[in-house]
């Protein structure tokens, strides 16, 4: 009985340890089963387009889900308060503003301004209105930014000046305090874009063109003085045009200025010798990169009647590359007889063949590197009787610096007719633009030219008016003064050799002002105090 009573108790505790193992197994079974839990339902409001909605959504919904859900779209430029991804609670508000951006475009006026150039080419007091001020326009795009149909904000977008202005321009006499002397010819000047003329004597100034608009790229008196070649700025800024040649007719004083029909001419025009009322120019193509313009290196000849109708047009020379740094741009001299052409190029110094047109190198040149956005190309001169070219070479310098960095520069004379080159005098500085006089008979002709204070850095140096008989000999500095700033490089005019008093008057242009140079005498003179002139030519 003790054994059967054993076996019994044992079976009972191992049913006890299964039922609790089947318990165990039915609690873990539970807990890996997810939960089911049933949602609420919260009530909110949608205010948008101007109406209030109300919407039965379920708990734990966001306010983008909420829109959605009511079948409203959001717009890139609307807004939600609160934002997007905010969880709504029972009873919560919602809005949808509705963002609108618009554009508004105006045109407004932008008023001329008024300047007053003092000058005293006109008597105290007097007034000349040169250029008529214009009112210019701006277009302005505003920017509106409308929330719900109510403006919230308004700024300006984007402005485009369809119109400049253009400046009134009112020029005032001042009292001249200079002597008035006496002068041969016709002595022409620039001053602030305006052309005026000098003759009989220095207090007889006249306006020849006052438009303000002259850019002095060209400004020369045909031989007889009668006429003036210039060129005037365009009306407005065009993308094709730099600038356009002009003519007019000084000897008689109602005439008005001639437009050629001729644009972009920055490097040469200039009078043909011996031929009535006709001009030979060389034309650029506008560029958006500096300089502003590839120079074409042609040669064209035109002729016009009294009233600038075009009679002859004629292409020496066409387009052309014109050698090293040829964008720059060929200049050219004709010699005063008519019969030769002269041409001047960074790499050269020659001769055209009109007839051909084609080149004929008289001096090869080392281009001068500049390191810059320029070219230097030889100055040109003739001699009064036609048989000498007065030009600058660039020679070859000492020590490590390259022969195209040299700042050596030496002036010289060509002989046409043997092809003889002579030294005249060295290290001037490269604008030392030689210039010769008229010829005086049994006593010849003067030359002069300009020498660099600092030759080594004569591209930025100020100069020294330099003399000599055309041999080279009896060599004199005639201006500035010693202890004087030197002049800004220039082209120097002799005066006409209207009678021996005049064989020896030139004139410069000094700090903005008219200097009259009489080399015979030494006395100097200034004429003009208004500090504005820049161009001159004599005739």
């Amino acid at each position: 009985m003790g054994f059967l009573h054993q076996l019994r108790h044992q079976n009972k505790s191992k049913g006890q340890a299964l039922a609790f193992l089947a318990g165990l197994v039915v609690i873990l079974l539970a807990a890996c089963t997810s939960p089911q839990i049933t949602q609420g339902v919260i009530q909110v409001s949608l205010n948008a387009d101007g109406k209030t909605l109300h919407l039965s959504i379920p708990a734990g919904t966001t306010v983008q889900a909420a829109v959605t859900q009511a079948g409203l779209t959001v717009g890139n430029l609307d807004h939600l308060d609160p934002s997007g991804y905010t969880v709504l609670t029972n009873g919560a508000v919602i809005k949808l503003i509705r963002v609108i951006e618009s554009f508004e475009v105006s045109d407004v006026t932008i008023p001329f301004e008024h300047q007053i150039v003092k000058n005293e080419s006109l008597p105290a007091g007097q007034q000349l209105l040169i250029q008529p001020g214009v009112n210019g326009t701006q277009e302005i795009t505003t920017r509106i930014v409308s929330e719900d149909g109510i403006e919230t904000s308004r700024e300006i977008f984007k402005t485009v000046i369809v119109k400049e202005a253009i400046a009134e321009i009112l020029m005032v006499g001042i009292q001249a305090p200079f002597t008035s002397l006496p002068i041969p010819g016709r002595l022409a000047y620039l001053i602030a874009g305006n052309a005026w003329l000098m003759q009989t004597t220095t207090g007889n100034r006249l306006p020849i063109v006052t438009t303000g608009d002259l850019d002095g790229q060209v400004f020369a008196l045909s031989a007889d003085g009668s006429w003036l070649l210039f060129s005037r700025k365009p009306p407005s800024s065009t993308a094709d045009t730099i600038n356009t040649l002009w003519v007019v007719k000084i000897s008689n004083p109602v005439s008005k200025p001639i437009d050629l029909k001729v644009k972009n001419v920055l490097r040469f025009a200039d009078w043909v010798p011996g031929q009535t009322l006709t001009i030979s120019y060389s034309t650029v193509e506008p560029r958006p990169a500096a300089p502003g313009w590839q120079a074409n290196n042609d040669l064209q000849i035109i002729s016009f009647d009294a009233i600038g109708t075009l009679k002859t047009h004629k292409e020496v020379i066409g387009t052309n590359s014109g050698g090293i740094y040829g964008w720059w741009g060929t200049t050219f001299a004709w010699s005063p007889d008519g019969t030769n052409l002269a041409y001047a190029r960074p790499d050269e110094v020659g001769l055209v063949n009109i007839k051909t047109g084609t080149f004929s190198p008289l001096i090869k040149i080392t281009p001068l590197q500049t390191h810059s956005d320029w070219a230097w190309v030889p100055p040109l001169n003739w001699s009064p009787d036609s048989s000498i070219v007065f030009t600058v070479i660039h020679a070859p310098g000492s020590g490590q610096v390259s022969a195209e960095e040299s700042q050596v520069f030496d002036l010289t004379a060509v002989i046409i007719k043997y092809g003889t080159i002579l030294p005249m005098a060295a290290q001037t500085g490269m604008f030392a633009n030689p210039v010769t006089s008229p010829n005086n008979g049994d006593n010849g002709y003067r030359v002069s030219f300009l020498q660099a204070i600092f030759p080594n850095q004569s591209d930025s140096s100020r100069y020294k008016l330099i003399v000599m008989d055309r041999d080279g000999a009896n060599r004199q500095v005639v201006f500035p003064p010693d202890g004087s700033p030197g002049l800004d490089p220039q082209q120097i005019v002799w005066a006409p050799l209207a009678s021996v008093d005049a064989s020896g008057l030139m004139a410069v242009t000094y700090q903005g002002n008219i200097w009259l140079i009489d080399v015979v005498t030494g006395e100097t003179h200034q004429i003009t105090g208004d500090g504005l002139a820049s161009r001159l030519d004599w005739k």
